[in-house]
């Protein structure tokens, strides 16, 4: 079992996850937070399983990027029907990743089989993963297949390393080792064993009913906060004089307050009661708004560190790319229309 200090010393400047550290991650069953005890996951709860998150985004940021995004995808042991899911996660090491957008097809057959072809961008975790899972659009005689409503019917599937071809084009300044890279699937055929719908689940769990932009939204919340007490540990070791106390307790008031909504909606779920629009609006809110303070703060702190800061050697560089890096995901961006550029 590897301690923070040893994972830090592992992934300081790396540009991948090291062999130590993913032996580690096995061992520890790291991936399995949302896999059902059933399949031989840990099962957490959600308060429990965004604890885990903030911690390990704590220690490094592509460590905790990685295992949020690939234990995140190994949720889908949840859409999976249960065979397949069975037989998938009785293997430890199993790890599932891809990518959220649509980026190809999926040529229906006469046989419940389906021809994928295709291009994905920023699968997290790529050079670790055992499975991919894609996007498509279902075409049938090269045509889109479209639902009552008009709509082009999309479906995920998951597909074996070996028929995936990884493009190791990640050449952001951060999350430099968390394998963030695009990928291709050409001519790979695919049982409809293999596919599933996001909100189709073969579980009956409260963590099954927790909205997909809630669960999105408070998993990477707690990774900004995990990466932001991170930065202002090292801050303080380089800038002992300065009183940094006030940013450390605003990261563990809203870590708690993140922690209190996740409790807050597994109670309303546990009582069958749904979680309403406004509810999901006023959380993804919060989130918005924590994102933008949480960025000034570092950049405000950054720039009391001195030029000791600058160092692309330095642990605190390291944490401050991550995070800026972490925080270009669209999903708290807010719109260009609400922003003043004037100064």
């Amino acid at each position: 079992m590897l301690s923070i200090k040893d994972i830090r010393k592992e992934l300081q400047g790396a540009s991948v996850i090291s062999d130590k550290v993913m032996l580690h991650i096995h061992e520890e069953g790291l991936l399995t937070i949302w896999v059902p005890k059933k399949y031989g996951g840990l099962g957490y709860r959600f308060e429990e399983g965004l604890k885990a998150l903030f911690g390990w985004a704590q220690t490094d940021g592509s460590f905790g990027w990685m295992l949020t995004l690939c234990a995140g995808a190994n949720y889908f042991s949840r859409n999976s029907k249960p065979e397949v899911a069975q037989l998938l996660f009785t293997h430890t090491k199993t790890c599932f990743g891809g990518s959220g957008m649509v980026g190809g097809t999926a040529e229906k057959q006469d046989d419940n089989t389906y021809l994928i072809n295709g291009s994905w961008n920023f699968a997290t975790g790529a050079p670790h993963l055992t499975h991919f899972t894609l996007n498509a659009k279902i075409t049938e005689n090269g045509k889109p297949i479209t639902d009552n409503n008009g709509n082009e019917v999309i479906r995920s599937f998951i597909i074996p390393k070996e028929h995936a071809e990884i493009i190791p084009n990640w050449k952001s300044m951060g999350m430099k080792a968390s394998g963030t890279y695009s990928f291709t699937i050409e001519n790979v055929m695919v049982s409809e064993d293999y596919s599933f719908v996001y909100d189709h689940f073969f579980t009956n769990d409260i963590l099954d009913s927790i909205p997909f932009r809630v669960f999105a939204d408070l998993t990477l919340l707690v990774n900004y906060l995990g990466m932001a007490s991170h930065f202002i540990e090292e801050a303080e070791g380089i800038r002992p004089e300065i009183h940094f106390k006030g940013f450390a307790e605003s990261v563990e008031k809203h870590l708690e307050k993140v922690l209190n909504i996740a409790r807050e909606v597994e109670n309303i779920l546990g009582d069958h009661k749904g979680i309403s629009d406004d509810k999901e609006h006023e959380i993804h809110q919060y989130g918005v708004e924590l994102v933008q303070k949480l960025s000034h703060q570092i950049l405000t702190v950054y720039t009391q560190l001195g030029i000791r800061a600058t160092n692309t050697h330095s642990a605190v560089y390291q944490i401050f790319c991550d995070y800026f890096t972490a925080a270009m995901h669209s999903n708290f961006r807010p719109s260009a229309d609400d922003v003043n550029f004037s100064f």
